[in-house]
């Protein structure tokens, strides 16, 4: 959908094989399709069966193609065994490793191994019995962010930001909820609230060192404008890319010599609340994220593919980037960010149609094609991502919002406000002295 990178003519092409337990590689996979490369993709999850028909090669048991690919690609956490084993026989693979799944699934080893390294980790509590947490905020009235560790961390609609000093919001949370969350959540961390900017520092890492520039960049997690509404996954984020400046240099930087040490190969990810004291790194992304991945190929000039099989070999490259700032928005329907299966009857196959033919920043979500037309696949309503870049954060906003008006599609919606944050966080952080 998106514009590809067109292949060198000296770039021999390589075959790809994108492996996640859900249809979450679509986008970065067509995108290295486009430019010259062989690619399958397999994904477990019998909903999605029908994402990227008409579009990629999908195949059922991703074991039975390990001889077939030049390279392997893990999306997702929950891998990392096996592309440890994998490397160690000498197959180029980017994607996780037991440390760095651990890393992103279990916060309380996440923030140890932050502490361990010099990162300026935020007091945190882990529990796994909500009376003990309760008990435990009465007796140490303060404001704390709940957040369970192990499958339900990328569920963000059961994290909770307390908003009164005292806590007792939290514990009345705590208190009407613990046994509907006990069935699910078996362990939680409790973490001392800190308030500043929420910004991002990520780079790609390949399995000995950084590959630079890297990427700045703050998300928008709630549903509505203004920050309202049910945590989703994203709904879209503002980015740029940079030399190492302190937010990089205070948190994922000093991560460097355990991600060589377990041999990561990837975009990695650390998460920070920046204020006048310092940054506060919250939680690791240790695969590429979403929308995230589809954003950066906005800004990223490079051959993916040829990046990526750079990288999953150790050699030392730098990443072309544009300069400025990316957008992204994420463009959704119904029952997004829920699951409601009379919603998903009503929006599967939809037609996905453009008032003019262009599809420059458009990028896949949850989509397929069908007699030459694109339509929504699966059942999660996470259709499309639109982009835009400028030199300003405003010439970005107004490339993406211009692309997502030309889109025709039956009951979608979308933040309006991505990126209108900036001007008044950005002061924050030059003042504060990271960005340089």
């Amino acid at each position: 959908m998106s514009n590809g990178n067109k292949m060198k003519p000296t770039e021999s092409p390589k075959k790809f094989l994108f492996v996640s337990p859900e249809s979450l590689n679509g986008d970065l996979a067509w995108q290295i399709k486009k430019e010259g490369h062989e690619v399958k993709v397999s994904f477990e999850r019998e909903q999605d069966q029908d994402v990227y028909d008409g579009l990629l090669e999908k195949v059922k048991n991703w074991k039975e193609f390990v001889d077939w690919a030049d390279i392997i690609v893990f999306d997702d956490i929950g891998y990392g065994k096996e592309a440890d084993e994998l490397r160690a026989k000498g197959k180029p693979v980017v994607g996780g490793s037991k440390y760095t799944d651990k890393l992103e699934e279990d916060r309380e080893f996440g923030q140890n191994e932050m502490k361990k390294f010099g990162l300026s980790v935020l007091p945190h509590w882990d529990f796994e019995s909500f009376d003990e947490a309760i008990e435990f905020v009465r007796n140490n009235p303060g404001r704390y962010v709940f957040k369970p560790s192990g499958f339900l961390m990328s569920d963000q609609k059961v994290l909770f930001m307390a908003h009164e000093d005292d806590g007792k919001d939290l514990i009345e949370i705590l208190e009407q909820n613990k046994k509907a969350w006990a069935k699910k959540i078996k362990k939680f961390q409790l973490q001392k609230m800190a308030v500043g900017v929420e910004v991002a520092a990520g780079a790609f890492f390949n399995g000995e060192d950084f590959v630079y520039p890297v990427n700045i960049n703050f998300e928008h997690k709630k549903l509505f404008p203004g920050d309202i509404g049910p945590y989703t996954g994203e709904m879209g984020t503002l980015m740029y890319w940079s030399p190492p400046n302190k937010i990089f240099n205070d948190t994922l930087f000093k991560m460097k010599d355990a991600l060589a040490e377990s041999g990561y190969v990837g975009y990695i990810d650390i998460n920070c609340i920046a204020n006048a004291r310092g940054v506060y790194p919250l939680e690791f992304t240790s695969r590429f994220g979403y929308p995230t991945i589809s954003i950066q190929s906005e800004g990223v000039l490079s051959s993916w593919g040829e990046f990526l099989f750079d990288i999953a070999n150790k050699k030392k490259v730098d990443l072309k980037v544009k300069k400025g700032f990316q957008v992204g928005v994420v463009v959704v329907v119904p029952p997004f960010p829920f699951e409601d299966p009379s919603e998903t009857a009503l929006h599967k196959d939809l037609s996905i149609l453009f008032k003019k033919p262009s599809l420059d920043g458009i990028h896949l979500g949850d989509v397929k094609k069908t007699n030459g037309s694109f339509s929504v696949a699966g059942d999660s309503g996470y259709v499309l991502v639109v982009t835009g870049s400028g030199i300003t954060v405003e010439g970005a906003r107004k490339q993406a919002y211009f692309r997502v008006n030309n889109i025709i599609l039956q009951n979608m919606y979308y933040r309006t406000d991505i990126g209108e944050k900036w001007l008044h966080e950005s002061d924050k952080l030059q003042m504060w002295g990271y960005l340089y």
